[in-house]
């Protein structure tokens, strides 16, 4: 169990002085990874890996698949600093309002934004093998809230898209305006990146959870804003409050047994505590306040699955190299 709060980095991070050879270990290892497009790494603010396999950008916006989960979570809580959202114990019915059809499921009104964020809402699954069903559906919100109750609300994890959807049409329903336009105001204007528009419902609803794209460079920005307890460049952009709540340990995935928290999944490599935001086929996002650590990769975001085994090399070059060579730096200059 995860208890140590974080060590928030500051906007006058030090300079950083990872060892060379754990960055040219860190790239080649990157490099034999046929379907890996991007590996960027910040050490203590400073870019100290920029790989891009031929063809890629670190610029240009990339499928980031459901690492937009983190994303969705830090509209949430922004949504409850500006009071749109009352609190993470909020009925989402309460929320979505004429939105919830005759026919949902009993027991609906139970389900709080907290239980949506953190994959507790206790309805049947809309991903893996439901999530054709589900997007092909003529309305995608009576679709989540009309599945049958296969767990009481805030019991185990059920991962699935159909939760974060839910929030994106509770912040449209509650201000009025689509989430394109609140995730650019909230996030992407003062983060200084780029949102494009991607995929929306039947009802115009943009899709929560899934299908967003941004560039590996806009990760690492919203990344290092976590790392740095809500802000970058000096500027308050989300309540450091609200990341502590969002990597608090609340529920365990039973793909990988990482413990989950707000729209992160949370786990300990090479003795360090880490929070990371996973994507379809590795779309990765993986914060190490403690060592001053940023690190984004993204992958061909195409079927089929590149599998577990992929997953896992993914995750060995943060716990394998830079981690260690981070914590090297760290003994060298105690």
């Amino acid at each position: 169990m995860l208890t140590a709060s974080p060590v928030w980095g500051q906007s006058g991070d030090k300079v950083s002085s990872l060892p060379s050879a754990a960055l040219d270990d860190a790239v080649s290892r990157a490099a034999s990874l046929p379907r890996l497009h991007s590996l960027l790494v910040a050490h203590h603010g400073e870019n100290v890996i920029e790989y891009t396999a031929e063809g890629e950008s670190l610029s240009e916006p990339t499928n980031i698949k459901s690492l937009a989960k983190s994303v969705m979570s830090a509209m949430v809580g922004t949504a409850i600093q500006r009071d749109v959202i009352e609190s993470v114990d909020q009925p989402i019915v309460e929320l979505l309002g004429q939105r919830v059809p005759d026919d949902a499921s009993p027991g609906t009104d139970n389900i709080t934004v907290g239980h949506l964020l953190s994959m507790q809402a206790g309805l049947e699954r809309t991903s893996g093998p439901n999530y054709s069903a589900w997007v092909a559906s003529d309305n995608w919100v009576n679709y989540v809230l009309t599945r049958p109750f296969v767990a009481d609300p805030g019991g185990q994890m059920l991962y699935s898209t159909g939760n974060t959807h839910l929030l994106s049409a509770a912040l449209t329903v509650a201000t009025g305006r689509d989430t394109h336009a609140l995730a650019q105001d909230w996030l992407g204007e003062p983060l200084n990146i780029a949102i494009p528009p991607w995929t929306q419902d039947p009802q115009g609803i943009y899709m929560g959870g899934n299908q967003m794209a941004l560039s590996p460079l806009a990760i690492l920005r919203f990344g290092e804003m976590y790392r740095q307890g809500g802000t970058i460049d000096g500027k308050r952009i989300l309540d450091r409050d609200w990341i502590e709540a969002s990597w608090t340990p609340r529920t365990r995935s039973v793909f990988n047994f990482d413990q989950y928290g707000y729209g992160w999944f949370i786990t300990e490599l090479a003795g360090e505590d880490v929070y990371y935001g996973w994507g379809y086929a590795g779309q990765m996002l993986y914060v190490i306040p403690d060592l001053g650590l940023s690190v984004v990769m993204t992958s061909n975001p195409n079927p089929p699955s590149p599998g577990q085994s992929y997953l896992k090399a993914l995750e060995a070059i943060v716990a394998e190299v830079l981690i260690p060579a981070a914590q090297e730096t760290r003994s060298a200059e105690s």
